[in-house]
């Protein structure tokens, strides 16, 4: 069974030193007790207790399984890979759904815990449930509302230009481009220099020396821009890459992202599919 949890502050007040319970105090949301703190919740807490049991599988976390893995809540709360905000369900406040994917040993499965967010900390205070799952469906049934934080975003955003879909947040993107990262040299040029070189994008598609199409895995056509600037003024045998997705029915390239790089062995990694002759390519806005 999901849990709750109260994160609130505890404050006492007047010559009889009462205790009050701070979930948020300035929305008015402070507490005598737990008991009314859990009674003001409490249609909420019945809510999404509902929600999850209705979508609970056989196969899925037993309640004692729940229990020896509840110590990822912390984790959870405090280091999320994603935060939605959903302000529809409920019509006094918004709630927040953390989540987080864990490896224990050679176990993987998801952390999801959906918590009051306090408006003048911003942080959670008070958990409505939070349980395991290794359910997919589960947890997308916890994606909803608005995506708030994503830490993948977050990792890549330093990496993005102006225009490319990298900034968007553009899934596709974003997984190509952590790739890219995990087997670029260690004396490869750094992610946060990687804005000194963008004004070479624009040159690198309109006049490019090499670029390859290929299909990826999942259907997408790629076509990858490389273009060598060896006489470069601050950097020794600097290429540029942009790498576009092609429409197959238009032909035309939404752009990705692009990267520059000293790391001979990283640019032969793009080098990869059919090798295109520039003229052959119609050049189209970014994405």
């Amino acid at each position: 069974m999901a849990k709750t949890k109260t994160r609130a502050k505890k404050k006492t007040s007047g010559p009889t030193e009462q205790e009050y319970i701070l979930v948020d105090e300035a929305a008015g949301l402070i507490f005598e007790s737990e008991e009314a703190l859990f009674g003001y919740f409490e249609e909420a807490i019945d809510h999404m207790e509902h929600e999850y049991q209705s979508l609970r599988i056989e196969t899925d976390y037993s309640d004692e399984e729940q229990i020896a893995h509840e110590h990822y809540l912390e984790t959870t709360l405090d280091e999320p890979e994603e935060v939605w905000m959903d302000d529809k369900t409920f019509e006094d406040f918004a709630v927040y759904h953390f989540i987080k994917n864990i490896q224990e040993g050679d176990e993987q499965f998801t952390y999801v815990a959906v918590a009051y967010v306090s408006s003048e900390e911003e942080i959670p205070t008070f958990v409505f449930i939070h349980f395991p799952t290794r359910d997919p469906k589960m947890v997308e049934a916890f994606q909803k509302g608005e995506l708030v934080y994503d830490k993948t975003f977050e990792e890549v955003s330093g990496g993005a230009v102006e225009g490319d879909a990298l900034g968007e947040g553009d899934p596709l993107a974003m997984g190509l481009y952590i790739a890219m990262l995990k087997v670029r040299g260690e004396k490869d040029i750094p992610q946060d220099k990687f804005s000194e070189f963008a004004n070479l994008r624009e040159d690198t598609i309109e006049s490019a020396d090499e670029i390859w199409r290929k299909n990826d895995l999942d259907g997408n056509v790629l076509v990858c821009f490389i273009k060598e600037y060896p006489d470069h003024e601050t950097t020794k045998d600097l290429t540029y890459i942009a790498v576009t997705q092609e429409d197959e029915e238009s032909n035309v390239h939404s752009l990705l992202f692009s990267f520059p790089t000293t790391d001979e062995s990283l640019v032969d990694r793009y080098r990869q599919g059919e090798n295109l002759q520039a003229e052959e390519v119609s050049q189209e806005s970014a994405h």
